[in-house]
């Protein structure tokens, strides 16, 4: 259905301008527009597949005549492709090359495949981060809703970082290379908790678990070499490693863990010169690692030679004794990273890498190639954070809350008449909607809901009836009610 003028806000289209049959614009310039602010703001990546004419008019309540007027305003404009037999696509906007006006060509012996290329929507997921699709709990989102970790803990240590002479200390000079003392000597305290024998010098603070995957990539790898990754993985990190110029080999995460036989093959086929892997409340799955998968993992990271870059952003709402490569490696053949945005402060943007000792030189310099160094004065207020016991008790807080969120959320889920492919666990859950998420979540975008389908968490774009959803923003009726609604479509 079309979007009157008087239509409430909770109905209205909250990403896109409203359809009406008064305004100046005629209905096919209006849907029109929809499709193209989607596709700007990156909501519509390129690749993605637009309604077919007959479900758009149905969606929309329009004549199909009406539909095709808007899609050929879009052809017109560049923004989609018509491929004969299959539907209309969303076109990949090539950045210019040379002086000429025209596309370049791709370079002699571009890789093609669509394994090589940046996953759908991955870019959406993060401008959902700043331009959230409604005022609602968003159920696609990566994180805890801030007010989940309102806390006045915070604000104090800042105030004792800030007052008096510490202001000057920490803001009018550049901090420590690899990061403020204190906050790594704390941090290597936290380590020995978890079995990770780590001293202060084998630590550098980064702007985020982000910046700290990067680090690692510019500096163990080049342009062309193969990196294994999970699949099902985080959209973000396929699309940065593409756009790296790495070539991505996927590898099925189950329950235990990677899948070692594809892994095998890999090392023998390609020489993959790295694994990415999330151990512990793996997303999207919630899966953590077996120790068993764990020590063959490693045995074919000596025998092959690539490293293994642990990913252990939800560590704190995880149990201590979970296992972790890193420790039981001995951070010979890997590279432990962690932040602290998921649990206590999205934009104080600190996280950490910890590295063998004959890495942390090289991995250093890049970091200071790229970011100079990191801001001392959160990075002090954090560790004060830590040292009072604050950040733990903070973090057992949110636990016992998400596993309350949890059962409501698994319990609601089941209700619209999804069913987990994984065992709950973690912040994420993995449904099976038993439709194509893909398209369903351009029609949960009409209702203010920005979705996490499937696709998205593989390297190669495919239809799934898979989504992820996070626990924290899902326990609201009101959104599987719409769910159920427009899956039965």
């Amino acid at each position: 259905m079309f979007n009157t003028p008087d239509a409430s806000p909770g109905d209205a289209l909250a990403s896109a301008p409203a359809l009406s049959r008064t305004a100046a614009q005629t209905l096919a310039v209006q849907l029109a527009e929809r499709f193209a602010a989607r596709i700007r703001d990156r909501l519509l990546a390129p690749g993605a597949r637009l309604p077919s004419v007959r479900q758009c008019a149905a969606q929309q309540g329009l004549s199909p005549s009406t539909v095709v007027a808007a899609y050929d305003l879009l052809l017109a404009q560049g923004l989609v492709q018509a491929q004969r037999y299959r539907g209309f696509f969303v076109r990949e906007r090539t950045p210019l090359r040379g002086t000429g006006a025209g596309r370049a060509a791709p370079a002699p012996g571009a890789e093609s495949s669509d394994r090589m290329a940046a996953p759908v929507n991955a870019a959406a997921l993060i401008r959902g981060m700043f331009h959230p699709a409604g005022s609602r709990p968003q159920p696609g989102m990566g994180a805890f809703p801030p007010d989940w970790m309102v806390s006045t803990f915070m604000q104090a240590a800042v105030r004792r970082v800030t007052t008096g002479p510490a202001l000057a200390d920490n803001s009018l000079r550049y901090g420590e290379p690899l990061g403020d003392g204190q906050l790594r000597r704390v941090l290597a305290d936290r380590l020995q908790v978890l079995g990770l024998p780590a001293g202060p010098q084998q630590i550098i603070t980064t702007v985020g678990a982000t910046h700290a995957l990067d680090i690692v990539s510019r500096t163990l790898l080049k342009p062309g070499d193969c990196v294994m990754v999970e699949e099902p993985g985080w959209a973000v990190e396929f699309a940065r490693l593409a756009a790296m110029g790495m070539r991505i080999l996927p590898v099925p995460r189950g329950p235990a863990g990677p899948d070692l036989a594809v892994m095998a093959r890999y090392c023998e086929e390609h020489a993959p010169k790295l694994f990415v892997s999330v151990s512990v409340l793996h997303n999207p799955t919630g899966y953590s690692l077996s120790p068993a998968s764990a020590h063959r993992v490693l045995q074919l990271a000596q025998q092959h030679g690539f490293y293994v870059v642990e990913d252990d952003t939800y560590g704190h709402i995880a149990p201590e004794h979970a296992t972790r490569m890193s420790v039981l490696d001995g951070l010979q053949r890997t590279i432990y990273v962690s932040g602290f945005a998921k649990i206590l402060a999205p934009n104080w943007r600190v996280g950490y890498l910890v590295a063998p000792p004959d890495w942390v030189e090289r991995l250093l310099d890049t970091k200071l190639l790229t970011t100079l160094t990191t801001p001392s004065l959160l990075e002090r207020a954090l560790a004060h954070c830590i040292e009072q016991g604050q950040l733990r008790r903070h973090a057992e807080r949110i636990r016992s809350r998400l596993d309350e969120a949890r059962g409501r959320s698994v319990k609601l889920a089941q209700a619209a008449g999804c069913h987990f492919v994984s065992e709950p666990a973690g912040l994420f859950g993995w449904v099976d909607t038993g439709v194509d998420t893909e398209a369903l979540a351009q029609r949960m975008l009409d209702e203010g809901y920005l979705i996490a389908p499937g696709s998205l968490f593989h390297a190669a774009r495919a239809p799934s009836t898979l989504m992820r959803i996070n626990f924290a923003t899902t326990q609201d009726a009101a959104f599987w009610k719409v769910f159920k609604r427009l899956a039965a479509r």
